[in-house]
């Protein structure tokens, strides 16, 4: 028999439910009446458990999740620390030199050069307290009126990084949707985007929720903003942070094990995943790290989505905002009336759907003495799942240009997942990297799972030209090239050659595709032999 703890309970206190819907059972009571048995629900009994020994358990379990989680290096040492604290260090004095020499050369009277500032801020998982060695630093910089974008920020500020022993590989990414400087500061990978505020001193830890700060600010700084504000308002939002970055940092690693963190690639970005984590700990403040992992997947299992993620509740969201039809709404909380860009699709969202109830199968049994963390976080077995992967070969003549490429192709990556699914096939945009060694060009290599149906076969010429002509729609100082091509799962690189386990379908042309009209492209998935993992659960 499979127990799980019940958290939720009216007494209050936790208890013991049996986990009957495993085993299949029948509520005896109603074997008499055949008329009323497919209307009711066996209610299960509930064993009362000592708190103490509860609590034990669950600490125990909290431990070992917290030990699993240094070894595997997410939590960096006092040294990385360090090391990220002296670059954004010297960041911010680096940037109070630019904005004295910008005042400077505006010719701004003496006054004005003696007191303006600007400052460095920071966002994404370092802003958060989730990163790790391996992780970059999202910074922003924050100037004053009288500093540009175009020539202060990207041009000034260009020059004196360039310029600095400890900066390599600097590159101005002008064109894209937050337009940013990117490069390695003592080896670190930073990505910087620039936002100007209308005042002439900009404070060191600048409030950027406070009202007063975003009076007449343009658009293109809001967006640039968004980020911090987002940070800032989530770590507001929750009642212990640090049991939101632990949980977070679990959440992060079972979604890169499972192929899921990627938000363009249609998948869940980081914004999206601190939204989520911090909707559980705002609704459970007083439980246990692994009893929160539990919750987590419980609750997103059973999410009754398009229904919106809300962390600030009471607050009515628009009906006509560009993210309504999103299959995944989840609610922005920086700003509250908005909800966080999503590039999810039919098919990415059945793969995180299905992967929250597998976490939910795997987390229901914290009491078992065999419970192992190992298996929640297992990297997902590509190879094993499908037969037909989509190939993407990116490659450029020579490597300083492939990076540019990449980033370009990747901004784009919305426009083929919808191609994909016009033509009606169910595709798992697999994020991770990898290198063709059959060509000498500089290159990178993207293998999607694909799931044909009864065609078992797509024009791909179509797919490759419309994708191309997209691409081609950006900046002529980005050239590079693309091939996609279908592929065997015998066809991929060894190290996609993953652990053993049951095809997700062992004939792909048993997939019957399945259309609906309230779904964007009227296509909403296959209906076809029922696989564990996309099963109902159990």
């Amino acid at each position: 028999m499979a127990y799980v703890i019940d958290h939720n309970n009216p007494t209050g206190r936790p208890v013991l439910v049996p986990n009957y819907s495993s085993l299949n059972l029948i509520n005896p009571n109603f074997l008499h009446n055949p008329h009323h048995f497919h209307n009711q629900v066996l209610v299960p009994v509930q064993f009362a458990l000592n708190p103490a020994l509860v609590a034990q358990i669950e600490l125990d379990r909290s431990i070992s999740l917290q030990q699993f989680m240094n070894d595997e290096g997410l939590v960096p040492s006092r040294e990385e620390e360090q090391r990220r604290y002296n670059v954004i260090r010297k960041l911010k004095e680096i940037v109070i030199k630019w904005i004295k020499r910008v005042a400077y050369l505006r010719r701004l009277p003496q006054d004005h050069v003696r007191v303006a500032s600007a400052t460095i801020l920071t966002y994404g998982s370092y802003g958060l307290g989730v990163h790790n060695a391996e992780s970059d630093i999202d910074a922003l910089c924050v100037g004053p009126w009288f500093a540009s974008l175009t020539e202060d920020f990207f041009i000034v500020l260009h020059d004196i990084l360039a310029k600095r022993v400890e900066v390599s590989d600097i590159q101005c990414v002008k064109d894209a949707k937050v337009p940013l400087m990117r490069f390695k500061f003592e080896g670190i990978s930073v990505d910087l985007p620039y936002a100007q505020l209308q005042v002439t001193t900009v404070p060191e830890n600048v409030d950027i929720l406070n009202p007063l700060f975003l009076n007449g600010i343009d658009e293109t700084s809001w967006k640039s903003l968004s980020g911090v504000r987002a940070n800032n308002s989530i770590l507001q939002l929750v009642p212990d942070v640090k049991i939101f970055q632990q949980l977070l940092r679990c959440v992060k690693l079972w979604a890169k094990r499972r192929g899921l963190y990627g938000n363009l690639f249609g998948l869940l970005g980081g914004v999206h995943l601190a939204v989520l984590t911090a909707f559980v700990c705002q609704r459970n403040p007083n439980v246990s790290l692994a009893g929160l992992v539990s919750i987590f997947f419980k609750t997103f299992a059973l999410w009754p989505w398009p229904a919106p993620v809300l962390l600030q509740q009471g607050i009515m969201m628009p009906r006509h905002h560009s993210e309504t039809r999103s299959l995944m709404r989840i609610q922005l909380p920086s700003s509250p009336h908005e909800y966080c860009h999503s590039n999810v699709t039919t098919s990415t969202f059945m793969k995180i759907s299905t992967e929250f109830r597998r976490g939910y199968r795997h987390t229901q049994d914290l009491l078992k003495s065999q419970f192992d963390w190992r298996k929640l976080f297992e990297p997902y077995p590509y190879s094993k799942i499908y037969q037909h992967f989509l190939k993407i070969r990116l490659s450029t003549s020579n490597e300083s240009e492939l990076g540019d490429w990449i980033g370009w192709v990747k901004s784009r990556f919305r426009g083929l997942l919808v191609k994909l699914e016009e033509v009606h096939v169910f595709y798992d945009p697999n994020p991770t990297e990898y290198f063709d060694t059959t060509i000498q060009d500089p290159n990178v290599v993207f293998y999607w799972g694909l799931v044909l149906g009864k065609n078992k076969s797509i024009n791909l010429d179509s797919i490759q030209d419309g994708f191309k002509k997209n691409l081609d729609m950006g900046p002529k100082s980005l050239t590079g090239n693309i091939t996609l091509s279908i592929i065997q799962s015998s066809q991929l690189p060894k190290n996609m050659q993953l652990v053993d386990t049951q095809p997700m379908v062992s004939n792909p042309g048993q997939m019957v595709p399945m259309y609906s009209n309230p779904v964007p492209h009227g296509f909403v998935g296959y209906s076809g032999p029922v696989h564990p993992g996309f099963g109902p659960m159990n």
